[in-house]
């Protein structure tokens, strides 16, 4: 990470105590070493069906709507009630208003142990996958597995070298950023020994909407290129469609656009999901809905009740809605979301839904 934003000395906290410091940014981005025994979640511990894998938790990209905050101020508490940061430490790591550590302080799993873990845990995905059981791995179901850490870590790139030895899996993965082509060639040969579909996430093609959601993120043009230079090198990639935000991005014009957009980029299929407003996004969410679109606020407030998932007939009604679109743009949606049911499920499941 070269530049006047790259990484100074790495160190470590002092007297031994807290999360071993990696790197660190003069803008003030520090990278942690988390600390794991297993990185792949079973279908049947998280209820989505697909096996998923998440190689850092928390993310610079910072995206006001990421519901994966949650996972961030888990890792954390663990780490203080396993007696591994005391309460000051814990307080500065997740930020003054318990959000900001998810953009500022990155988890980082070790690419070392995490290849012994899937060392460990491969077979008995393997096993399903052979009796047609939990065979989907999905990377990146919480932060981005291609987000500006991964240029420094590379721990996605050593998941899928070691996938590369394997064959038979439905891989899925998910990410906003144009790094992902520095593996293309890996993933084109992955695709060889398994079914892999690259989701490349965007929203619309309103590069000032998509810089007010999320600051820090690829602009739409950056993304739809990456989509395209993925498909010309024979990766099997396409779009997701996802948070569509109600009033925002869920009209049939602005789902018209992007998909346009997308299919003359390449894409091989698209498939959607709504916004999931969880309570650890509201406090980022809602103040920038209520000062930039206040006509709105009332609405996503009475929505989004309880854990804050959309509710399901607008679920079901958006769902048709971008359907029906997708048909007359020429994008494939059925038979690809089917095959990358471990992202539908991911984004889109309602708790009676749980096994």
């Amino acid at each position: 990470m070269p530049g006047a934003s790259g990484p100074v000395k790495s160190r470590r906290e002092p007297s031994g105590r807290g999360l071993p410091v990696l790197d660190e940014r003069a803008r003030g981005t520090r990278f942690l070493a988390q600390r794991v025994h297993a990185v792949l979640n079973a279908p049947e511990s998280t209820g989505i069906g697909c096996w998923t894998l998440n190689p850092y938790v928390g993310c610079e990209f910072g995206c006001t709507y990421c519901y994966a905050r949650f996972a961030h101020r888990y890792v954390l508490e663990r780490a203080r009630d396993d007696g591994r940061l005391s309460k000051e430490e814990f307080s500065r790591l997740r930020g003054p208003r318990g959000w900001e550590g998810f953009e500022r302080h990155i988890l980082v799993k070790p690419r070392e142990t995490v290849i012994q873990a899937l060392d460990r845990d491969l077979p008995r995905v393997l096993h399903r996958a052979r009796s047609g059981d939990g065979e989907t791995l999905l990377i990146g179901s919480a932060t981005d597995p291609y987000q500006p850490a991964e240029r420094r870590f590379e721990v996605t790139r050593a998941i899928l070298e070691r996938l590369l030895r394997e064959r038979g899996l439905t891989i899925s993965l998910i990410t906003k950023s144009s790094l992902v082509c520095r593996d293309a060639e890996l993933l084109a040969a992955l695709g060889e020994r398994h079914l892999v579909l690259v989701n490349i996430s965007l929203i619309s093609t309103d590069g000032k909407l998509i810089k007010l959601l999320k600051a820090r993120s690829p602009a739409p043009h950056v993304r739809l290129r990456t989509l395209r230079r993925l498909s010309e090198r024979g990766v099997h990639a396409g779009l997701l469609v996802a948070p569509i935000l109600p009033g925002l991005t869920d009209s049939v014009e602005n789902l018209r656009l992007v998909l346009e957009a997308a299919k003359a980029h390449g894409a091989r299929f698209a498939h959607p999901s709504p916004l999931r407003l969880y309570p650890a996004v509201r406090p980022l969410l809602l103040p920038l809905i209520e000062k930039r679109f206040p006509s709105l606020a009332a609405r996503y407030r009475d929505a989004y009740t309880g854990m804050g998932r959309a509710p399901k007939e607008y679920h079901l009604a958006l769902t048709r809605r971008f359907e029906r679109v997708a048909r007359v743009v020429g994008i494939p949606v059925e038979s690809e979301r089917r095959a990358a049911a471990g992202v539908e499920r991911q984004l889109n499941l309602w708790p009676e839904q749980r096994p």
